[in-house]
């Protein structure tokens, strides 16, 4: 069982994607990349002192993005720290929106607190929330690991990102990586996990004893987060509806989505509204999606309304922190006391929370065979500006995976040039060997 997921797991976007061609040129073209040196320090002072890694100076678009060899290595300056050799790492729509400076201002205070004193830059900034690795260094505490553990972790945005050599985090915030997994497959499923973990249990009040046939609709279920909630719903035992386009209803439907939506097709309020009321809505989308969406939940009755898309952060960048701080608290006030009163609602705001031990049960999860990791697209650590790129492209069908150590590399180099020729498998074919797993 463990083999057949594994062997979908790595293509299973591209075998949905009506424009797998499309996808397949994405990589082809990828030869536009900066000429690559493989970093070699000339003493072992320089070895411990800097690494390779992709770094952005300024806030802006795609150009910013610069490859260095000189960025320093992040120490292992507590005792609770592991310092991870990154061997993969993936890239979130987070990571698109802070290259542009979301949330700049309030990520830079959660860094360093004094920064609200001075004006020093956070610059040069490592993106990359994602990573998979191998522990090489532990602070003096660390009890849950060991140099040469296989880790995998997703890396709080107020942190140095994975698209580097090395990254540093707390033992809290790692986990032992699914033993069925390679590097590659596990990097695309720790920050979408803790994020979904996080809104699902934390706001939504669901859990693994409390989701058997609870009614959950998923808006955008085609992405990272959605691919994951589903699988992790269907799980604990819930029914799962999913709003998605046409061409993605196979990957839903492959990842156990009971029913799907088509938002291209009509208006998808109306559609949803013609279906059983439901106990929680994960939203995805935001936007004009909450003016209908509460109205699909069952009144009086407890259910929940989690939006991943709040205004926290864009009311920080645009009115600065206190400013911007109270008016999302009060926009948040005002929309829970609204739907609590009209229809017995809770409205509710989800975040990434990182969390190690969830991603232990996350892990367990996997190799039994439960949950499956979605990979669209991979690119090697020399093409990190187009990997950006095809994340810009929009429509996400799983998660774009950058192969940062060498022999992941390579690994990715052979999948470029072999991409033309690659085969894709047939949606049937995904479908049934799903069946069979």
């Amino acid at each position: 069982m463990g083999s057949v997921r594994a062997m979908a797991s790595t293509r299973l976007l591209c075998m949905f994607n009506a424009k797998a061609a499309g996808s397949t040129k994405t990589l082809a073209s990828a030869g536009r990349s900066v000429l690559f040196r493989r970093h070699v320090c000339s003493s072992p002072s320089r070895l411990q002192s800097c690494m390779p890694a992709w770094v952005i100076d300024q806030y802006g678009t795609n150009e910013v993005l610069r490859y260095t060899e000189e960025h320093p290595i992040p120490s292992v300056s507590s005792s609770s720290e592991v310092m991870i050799k990154v061997h993969a790492a993936s890239l979130n729509p987070l990571d698109v929106s802070m290259r542009g400076g979301y949330g700049a201002k309030l990520l830079k205070l959660r860094r360093d607190p004094m920064s609200v004193m001075d004006n020093d830059s956070e610059f040069p900034l490592v993106l990359g929330r994602d990573v998979s690795g191998v522990v090489v260094d532990c602070g003096s505490e660390v009890t849950h690991f060991a140099p040469g553990d296989e880790v995998w972790a997703a890396v709080p945005p107020w942190k140095q990102g994975s698209l580097a050599e090395f990254v540093t985090l707390t033992e809290y915030e790692v986990s032992l990586k699914p033993k069925s997994l390679s590097h590659t497959e596990a990097a695309s499923i720790p920050y979408v996990a803790n994020t979904a973990l996080s809104a699902l249990v934390n706001a939504g009040g669901l859990c693994r004893d409390s989701a058997s046939n609870k009614r959950v609709l998923i808006t955008g279920g085609s992405g990272g987060i959605g691919t994951f909630s589903i699988q992790l719903l269907k799980a604990w035992g819930a029914h799962v509806t999913v709003t998605c386009s046409q061409n993605a209803e196979g990957l839903v439907r492959g990842l156990g989505a009971d029913e799907v939506v088509d938002y291209t097709a009509g208006d998808v309020a109306e559609q949803l509204e013609m279906m059983e009321k439901f106990d929680l809505i994960l939203d995805n989308v935001g936007g004009e999606t909450e003016d209908w969406a509460t109205k699909l939940l069952k009144p009086w009755s407890g259910a929940k309304y989690v939006t991943l898309v709040s205004p926290l952060l864009l009311s920080t960048d645009s009115m600065g922190l206190l400013d911007g701080t109270f008016h999302a608290g009060f926009t948040l006030h005002n929309k829970a006391i609204q739907n609590i009163i009209s229809s017995g609602v809770f409205y509710r705001w989800g975040f990434y929370a990182p969390d190690g031990p969830a991603l232990d049960e996350v892990s367990e999860l996997v190799d039994a065979g439960k949950i499956l990791p979605v990979v669209e697209a991979q690119f090697p650590f020399t093409q990190v500006p187009q990997a950006f790129q095809k994340l810009e492209g929009g429509h996400a069908r799983g998660k774009t995976v950058v192969l940062v150590a060498e022999e992941d590399d390579r690994q990715a180099e052979e999948l470029v040039q072999s991409a033309p020729m690659g085969t894709v498998e047939s949606e049937q074919g995904v479908k049934e060997s799903a069946g069979q797993s």
